[in-house]
């Protein structure tokens, strides 16, 4: 039997990055989930839904689609757009013409929703993240958001 391979130990920069990641990203993103709650009584997964469906044609996308975007189970799209459902923001429709398919629609009501939030969410992801950084971390954020997701095998960004 042979030995496992020795670990890949990470060097002083690699570990600087690590640990400046995981001490970095639940800070910003607390702090924009607790402003979201706050302003709109949203939660980040309410506006995740929103935001996808404020976007797409007619504010209605196929529940596969929704899930596949958000990089969800179909499970657990399912609960959530049943709670979105019950607080009359949206709302499931058949698909004509396919049994088997179902979309989601914005209900008038969603679309007020995503359109109040939206001002106050971009103000907060300003507050804790864009006006913190220069110009140049922010290109090189964007950077490295990109490379991670295209190394994780996530789809391209719509």
């Amino acid at each position: 039997m042979t030995a496992p391979p020795e670990p890949r130990w990470l060097t002083e920069a690699e570990q600087d990055a690590w640990y400046a990641w995981r001490r970095m990203f639940p800070l910003v993103n607390a702090g924009i989930a607790r402003d979201l709650t706050r302003d709109s009584g949203l939660s980040e997964a309410d506006y995740d839904v929103l935001s996808v469906l404020g976007s797409a044609d007619g504010h209605r996308t196929r529940i596969s689609t929704l899930a596949e975007l958000l990089r969800w189970s179909r499970s657990r799209a399912s609960h959530q757009l049943s709670r979105m459902e019950q607080r009359g923001i949206l709302r499931r429709e058949e698909v004509e013409g396919d049994g088997r398919g179902a979309e989601v629609v914005l209900t008038p009501d969603g679309v007020s929703a995503i359109t109040e939030a939206a001002p106050l969410h971009v103000e907060s992801v300003r507050r804790h993240l864009v006006d913190v950084l220069t110009p140049e971390q922010l290109r090189t954020l964007a950077e490295v958001g990109e490379a991670l997701r295209e190394g994780l095998g996530a789809p391209p960004r719509a």
